[in-house]
């Protein structure tokens, strides 16, 4: 097994700055492969929702509500179920 890294502060920071990089690639990654495999994607566009399939043909399903704000520290409940 090899021995931890041990990372100092700089390179901790630099570390820590790709991430959102990082993210945006998986990201873009795994809308491709999920075209590639089944061919279609669902996923949020400008508020609404839309399946993308392979051939870059979009279809609305249907519009979302509207964005909820939230502020840091909020804490957020969902409803009981009618």
């Amino acid at each position: 097994m090899t021995p931890p890294i041990v990372l100092d502060e700089a390179a901790m920071q630099a570390a820590e700055a790709r991430i959102p990089e990082l993210a945006e690639l998986a990201v873009r990654q795994a809308r491709q492969q999920a075209l590639q495999i089944s061919g279609r994607v669902i996923e949020a566009v400008d508020g609404q929702l839309v399946e993308t399939r392979a051939s870059g043909e979009r279809h609305v399903l249907r519009s979302l509500p509207a964005r909820i704000p939230v502020r840091r520290g909020m804490t957020l409940t969902r409803r009981a179920p009618r």
